[in-house]
């Protein structure tokens, strides 16, 4: 383990905003519950699918785009709080 010094650009929250030192772009810091939590939301998809029940595949797609939007939201106004320009 190495411990290093990072930029905090938003509150320590479940989805922090940091920049690890010699990055340009920072990076946003999902915990690990969280991550789970997506993940689990993406193999509900994939089951649906092969279920064939598309309805309930695109309903859950739906949520998960919803969630993945909020991230990006938040990536994007710690930016724009710190004059970062964005990678993308």
């Amino acid at each position: 383990m190495e411990r290093v010094e990072v930029e905090l650009l938003t509150d320590a929250g479940n989805n922090a905003v940091v920049r690890l030192p010699g990055r340009r772009f920072p990076g946003l810091l999902i915990q690990g519950d969280s991550l789970s939590i997506l993940r689990g939301d993406v193999a509900e998809v994939v089951e649906a699918f092969d279920q064939g029940d598309v309805d309930a595949a695109r309903e859950t797609a739906g949520l998960l785009l919803a969630d993945i939007d909020a991230l990006l939201t938040r990536y994007s106004a710690a930016l724009d709080a710190h004059e970062i320009a964005r990678p993308y």
